[in-house]
């Protein structure tokens, strides 16, 4: 890549080793997200999503107070976020509470511990490093990260390639798939485990409170447009993919300071808005 700098065919940004590894970032993450995301909607757990990627940020403050790398504390942040979903999904169903409210209870617990723990933390760290985490960054990408990315990835796609179908037709009627003699609660805990995981790596680029967001908006998106499953597994797909590498590359090359995480955000959010502007214009021509 850095050849084809010199040469005048590639863009003048791709002569940094952190852009290529963002943008390689994106290209893992993009797929992932938007294949994931047509479950959370599906299965209405967008706000679970976004409860896990809140969870990040505690799992970062306990990483940094257990002495793991400051820019890196994955043992605490896998730890941390998988006992969250898992224990949250195990509560789901055993309180009586709806999800949305025992959801709440976790976020504002989590919120409540990460945000003590960072006041620890304050004169201890440089504040600009949990910037990073909350919002995303593409100067912090590094061939570290990119291997948890690379393993999360390959996890994730065997894990969805044997699954899918099953916690599809368990999202939309799970009486049906009960029925068929389908591991309802089985298939929830490995979509839980799949968010949680996808979630975690996506935090250096997305950052953590607003990965969940990119779960659920290109989802949103291809559902206004979309005239069947298929379509609306690959639109999301596409449109998480473009909107990550869109977020990734503009800021850069245009030198603008904004996150990378809200930078994709935007981009997600604008589609969004011309998706909605389609879909009105179709049902306006119906009736």
């Amino acid at each position: 890549m850095q050849s084809g700098v010199a040469a005048g065919w590639l863009p003048a940004m791709l002569q940094y080793g952190f852009v290529i590894n963002a943008l390689v970032a994106g290209l893992l993450l993009g797929p992932l997200l938007g294949g994931l995301g047509t479950l959370v909607v599906v299965k209405r757990f967008a706000f679970f999503s976004e409860a896990v990627g809140h969870a990040a940020l505690t799992g970062t403050a306990i990483g940094i107070l257990m002495g793991e790398p400051m820019t890196s504390p994955y043992g605490s942040l896998f730890g941390f976020c998988i006992l969250f979903g898992l224990l949250l999904n195990y509560l789901r169903g055993r309180t009586g509470l709806s999800p949305d409210t025992l959801i709440g209870v976790f976020l504002a617990v989590s919120l409540a511990l990460g945000s003590s723990l960072l006041m620890v933390l304050a004169a201890r760290i440089n504040i600009h490093i949990l910037e990073n985490v909350l919002f995303g960054s593409v100067l912090t990408v590094n061939g570290r990260d990119l291997a948890v990315l690379a393993i999360v990835t390959a996890f994730t796609l065997a894990a969805l390639h044997r699954t899918y179908n099953r916690a599809m037709l368990a999202s939309f009627h799970a009486p049906l798939a009960q029925a068929r003699k389908l591991p309802v609660q089985w298939l929830d805990y490995v979509f839980v485990m799949l968010v949680t995981l996808i979630t975690v790596a996506a935090v250096k680029v997305i950052g953590a409170l607003l990965v969940g967001a990119l779960l659920v908006i290109p989802a949103a998106t291809a559902r206004l447009l979309a005239g069947s499953m298929r379509s609306f597994f690959w639109l999301t797909v596409i449109f998480a993919t473009v909107c990550t590498l869109t977020g990734i590359a503009v800021p850069v090359a245009l030198d603008i300071p904004v996150p990378s995480g809200a930078a994709i955000i935007l981009c997600a959010g604008a589609l969004f808005l011309v998706a909605v502007a389609i879909s009105a214009r179709r049902s306006q021509a119906v009736y």
